[in-house]
């Protein structure tokens, strides 16, 4: 089993060597208290949002109360960390900002301490609030930062608006209407960072579990004029791709399934225990030349007895006419954090340019 993220990041070492580098800050800063306040007896049950949240809140009791003056700590904090330096843990700092500097009066201080503190890991929830609360000022800095020359910034400028960024805020205006979300994207469209580009496409993908139809129109204005922007657009389609979604199909090129033959198409064995892998395989061939995605569909039981499909990519290819090609694949069943598996039948289907090729099912075994 992975080590769990909120020990990974947040523990006794990274609180020790963050307690350290304050003091060499700030002479009068209580070390120990502030380890021993944030490390209390209900540490081990928070969970890795809380944990920072924790920390931010204790850095609030043992940093000064004037908060320009606990500003100016932590940035000397922050530049004792070399060139490139980047971690979760850091986000308690942006964290720090979130909860002490939401004041009218402290606006300006703590906007440019975001932008200050992102390179070193993100504020990426901590500018959600300020959002929230003055969205037409906000946006305009997050529009300023989409020109930054620092790539992080850049990202910030993006994911920070993203309407439903995971473990983040909610920001429910721009679930209804994404159009100043959609300003900062433009501009972001050609981005040269690959980091920045994988945020902007995130914050698309988002806006079509909302406004599938506005994505699609996007879609087709940015497609084909620039490699970044094709790689962004593919990427914020895949929820509609996912979905067999004719109109975005098209867009990529995969014609009609019916222009691919499936056959032999089989499991191996017909049930799979917990914590194993079930294997299937196929064989595609092409009617005519044709540009092809495959995909299947697990339909999963619940804890409910109730089954959701997941659906996950197999490959894009390009099929000559009477060509062949061949597949053998696994699914892990073990469980991890973001899926639990349960016994009970199960089925499997093969999908081709978002159509169902065939079904199989299969029962899934307590371990």
């Amino acid at each position: 089993m992975p080590e769990l993220l909120k020990n990974k990041y947040y523990n006794y070492d990274s609180l020790y060597e963050l307690a350290l580098r304050i003091k060499a800050a700030d002479h009068s800063f209580r070390a120990d208290d502030f380890i021993g306040s944030v490390m209390d007896e209900t540490w081990e049950e928070l969970e890795l949002k809380a944990r920072m949240r924790k920390i931010a809140l204790n850095l609030g009791t043992y940093l000064p109360d004037d908060y320009e003056q606990a500003l100016a700590i932590l940035d000397k904090v922050v530049a004792g960390y070399p060139a490139g330096f980047n971690d979760f843990a850091f986000m308690c700092f942006p964290d720090f900002v979130e909860v002490f500097g939401q004041d009218e009066r402290y606006w300006d201080l703590s906007i440019a301490a975001l932008e200050r503190y992102t390179p070193f890991s993100s504020s990426e929830f901590a500018v959600r609030p300020f959002i929230i609360k003055n969205e037409e000022r906000m946006m305009k800095q997050m529009e300023a930062w989409a020109g930054h020359d620092n790539e992080h910034v850049r990202r910030l400028a993006s994911e920070g608006c993203r309407p439903s960024l995971p473990w983040g805020q909610a920001l429910p205006n721009f679930k209804k209407d994404p159009s100043p979300v959609l300003r900062i994207l433009e501009k972001l469209k050609a981005d040269p960072s690959e980091y920045v580009r994988k945020s902007v496409a995130n914050n698309l993908n988002d806006i079509s579990k909302t406004h599938p139809d506005l994505i699609k129109k996007i879609a087709v204005d940015w497609y084909g004029k620039n490699k970044h922007t094709d790689w962004i657009v593919k990427h914020g389609c895949r929820t509609l791709l996912k979905k067999g979604d004719r109109d975005v199909l098209d867009i990529f090129g995969f014609s009609d399934a019916g222009s691919v033959d499936v056959e032999v198409f089989t499991l191996t064995p017909s049930s799979v225990s917990i914590g194993s892998d079930l294997t299937f395989s196929f064989k595609v061939k092409g009617r005519k030349a044709a540009k092809v995605r495959l995909e299947y569909g697990i339909d999963f039981v619940k804890s409910s007895g109730r089954r959701n499909r997941k659906i996950f990519q197999i490959s894009e290819i390009f099929l000559k006419e009477n060509e062949e090609k061949t597949y053998t694949k696994k699914h892990s069943f073990a469980d991890k954090t973001s899926r639990k598996h349960f016994p009970g039948p199960h089925s499997i289907t093969l999908i081709v340019n978002g159509s169902g090729q065939g079904t199989l099912d299969f029962e899934v075994l307590s371990s």
